[in-house]
């Protein structure tokens, strides 16, 4: 008859022989194990630009992860490592979505309340590490205390109906004329298209026809244009020469490009127009 018994919780910071490496190895070579899915294992080590090393880098089906691994509780240190971590790799491979993952034995309240102020917008989970002496072998267990949050492009809210007085208070009126000296440009590719403000963003739309394939995000002092079109190396190299903040989201396959002028666009204008009329394609916009 099996019996139940307990198990004896230990320590891995104050472990005499158990190290952060060798935690490290038993991932990369059992990346299931942290309960996140199929992953695989892509790199450990991994050198970054900023002279440091990314503990390991797994991937999913559309998805790389940047997991760094603390034994013992999480510090400030280690949170502002992971997400510098996160952030160089979303900007060196814009083709994948990106998800930094803490790994800790405790996630400290403090954690916590630093990660909130983030608000969501950092794509971030955390996993509690709890380590159990079975004979003289150690098992670990991997518990998920926070959850990355994914943000909907798409739903009721996306398309509650406002209007540009909405956005002039939400932006600036200077900033909404850089989206209108672009508009004006788009009409000439696609005839009949005008703005249509939403809660969120500011789409296009034919004759009451929503057809998205470009949409603006109005800031107070710049605004971001996002253009629909699969992956391209070629035209990230391009954006990337021409100094541009660029980033793929690979879910809404389209491409996100930061403006602080109309003047920005219409210096790249043959790039912008390549992809626009791809977006058109997409879309079957007949111009």
């Amino acid at each position: 008859m099996a019996n139940i018994i307990a198990l004896e919780k230990i320590s891995l910071k104050n472990h005499p022989e158990i190290k952060e490496d060798t935690i490290q190895e038993y991932i990369f070579e059992h990346p299931e194990v942290l309960g996140l899915g199929d992953l695989s294992a892509v790199k450990r080590e991994k050198m970054q630009p900023s002279g440091g090393r990314l503990d390991l880098l797994l991937s999913g089906e559309d998805t790389r992860y940047e997991v760094e691994i603390q034994l013992g509780a999480t510090d400030p240190s280690h949170i502002i490592r992971t997400i510098e971590y996160w952030d160089l790799e979303r900007k060196r491979y814009p083709q994948y979505n990106h998800c930094a993952v803490i790994v800790a034995e405790e996630i400290t309240g403090r954690f916590m309340n630093v990660i909130s102020l983030f608000n969501g917008n950092i794509p971030l989970i955390a996993l509690q590490m709890s380590a159990f002496k079975t004979g003289n072998d150690i098992s670990l267990t991997f518990t998920k205390v926070m959850d990355k949050v994914d943000h909907a492009l798409e739903d009721e809210e996306e398309y509650e109906v406002k209007d540009r007085a909405y956005w002039e208070k939400r932006s600036t009126p200077k900033v909404l004329k850089y989206v209108d000296d672009i508009h004006t440009h788009i009409k000439e590719l696609a005839p009949g298209y005008e703005l249509k403000y939403n809660k969120f963003y500011i789409g296009l739309s034919n004759d009451g026809i929503i057809k998205n394939f470009v949409r603006f995000r109005p800031r107070k002092n710049y605004f971001y244009i996002a253009i629909k079109g699969e992956f391209d190396q070629e035209i990230s190299d391009r954006l990337d020469a021409a100094e541009l903040e660029q980033s793929y989201n690979t879910k809404w396959k389209e491409y996100e490009v930061r403006l602080n002028s109309a003047a920005e666009f219409k210096k790249n204008i043959e790039l912008f127009d390549q992809m626009i009329k791809t977006s058109m394609d997409y879309f079957n916009v007949i111009d």
